[in-house]
C-alpha cells in the first residue's frame, strides 16, 4: 500500500502448545507500516475450545500455582535436552503467554522471535490472590539467529489481563526497552494479539 507500509492477508490454523492438538483456525491481516512497529493486526478466529473450558483450564493452571507452599524458583526451562519438570509446566505456560507479547512489540516484516528458554524464574508471594513471576527469557531471532535476553516481570489472575512488563537488551542492536500488556488467557496468547508475528 503506497505510503503505508505492506498489507498481507493470511489463513491458518492453531494448536494447543502443550497437546498438539488443533484449537482452531484464523483469518487474519497484517500491515507493517512503514515507520512503525508492531505491526497492525485484524484478526478473527474460529476456536474447538469454547470459553469456559478455556477458562477452567486457566483456573487448573492457577490453582497448581497458588497451592505451592513456598515461591516457585527454576532454572533452565526446558533443559538441554528439551525436558520440562512436571513441577515448572505451569511457569513455562505462563512464560510462553506472557513473551508473546515480548515478540509481538519486538517483531518486525523481516524480523521474528520464538522462545528458546527460560533462563530463570522466581516467584513473588503477595498479600492479594494475584499470581507475580520474575522471569528471564530467551527469545531465538529469525532470521539472524541471535539469542536475545529479556527479562520480564507477569503478572496475573485468572479473568483478568496478563500484564506483562519488560526489558530486553542484545549486543547487536544495543539496549533496547519496552513494556506492555497482553490480555488473554494463560493457556496461550491471545487471538487479537497472534504469537509469532
Amino acid at each position: 500500500i503506497p505510503e503505508a507500509g505492506h498489507k498481507y492477508y493470511l489463513q491458518f490454523s492453531t494448536e494447543d502448545y502443550r497437546t498438539g492438538e488443533n484449537a482452531g483456525s484464523c483469518l487474519a491481516t497484517v500491515l507493517y507500516p512503514k515507520k512503525r512497529s508492531p505491526p497492525v493486526v485484524s484478526i478473527k478466529c474460529s476456536h474447538t475450545k469454547d470459553q469456559k473450558e478455556i477458562q477452567e483450564e486457566d483456573n487448573r493452571l492457577y490453582q497448581r500455582i497458588r497451592h505451592q507452599t513456598k515461591p516457585i524458583t527454576g532454572n533452565n526451562i526446558p533443559d538441554s535436552y528439551g525436558n520440562i519438570e512436571p513441577a515448572l509446566e505451569p511457569v513455562w505456560a505462563l512464560a510462553v503467554a506472557g513473551s508473546s507479547s515480548i515478540m509481538w512489540e519486538k517483531s518486525t516484516e523481516t524480523l521474528g522471535y520464538f522462545l528458546a528458554q527460560v533462563k530463570s524464574v522466581k516467584q513473588w508471594m503477595r498479600k492479594d490472590d494475584f499470581l507475580e513471576f520474575d522471569y528471564t527469557v530467551l527469545l531465538h531471532e529469525i532470521p539472524t539467529q541471535e539469542i536475545i535476553s529479556c527479562h520480564m516481570r507477569l503478572t496475573w489472575l485468572p479473568g483478568r489481563p496478563l500484564k506483562v512488563k519488560h526489558f530486553c537488551a542484545s549486543e547487536s542492536h544495543g539496549a533496547e526497552e519496552a513494556s506492555g500488556a497482553e490480555s488473554g488467557s494463560a493457556a496461550g496468547p491471545s487471538a487479537e494479539k497472534g504469537a509469532s508475528f
